[in-house]
């Protein structure tokens, strides 16, 4: 069977939704004994100096037997921001005219290739 045979066979149904520089990609896959599970990726646009781009992806395979236990804690999970927090999104970098700390400094202050402590990123870790 020719691979592209197999990646239709293997992608039962699929969402996307698209958050700024990520976008998840949510798709109901089936196994080789035809029985289903769900891969959640994320996929996040980095931009090179000189233009160029790339992407890194981090994937979740989420399995029928953890379903009713992954909804339940993720329910929980959203319902605890959503009730501390709220709805409204409140860091800096959501903000349209929002201007990183070292982009405002001259470069005599700071040198560009410095990051300050705001400027670390989860990827960073």
């Amino acid at each position: 069977m020719r691979e592209n045979d197999m990646l239709e066979k293997d992608e039962i149904f699929s969402k996307v939704l698209r958050a700024g520089r990520r976008t998840y990609f949510f798709d109901v896959r089936a196994t080789k004994a035809d029985d289903y599970y769900i891969t959640i990726t994320e996929s996040k646009k980095f931009t090179e100096e000189d233009g160029s781009f790339h992407f890194k992806k981090h994937k979740i395979y989420l399995y029928k037997e953890d379903f009713a236990a992954f909804s339940e804690i993720l329910e929980e999970m959203t319902a605890y921001v959503l009730n501390h927090k709220g709805e409204e999104v409140i860091s800096e970098r959501h903000q349209k005219d929002f201007k990183r700390e070292y982009q405002q400094e001259t470069t005599e202050e700071k040198p560009t290739s410095e990051k300050s402590f705001t400027d670390i990123d989860f990827d960073d870790i």
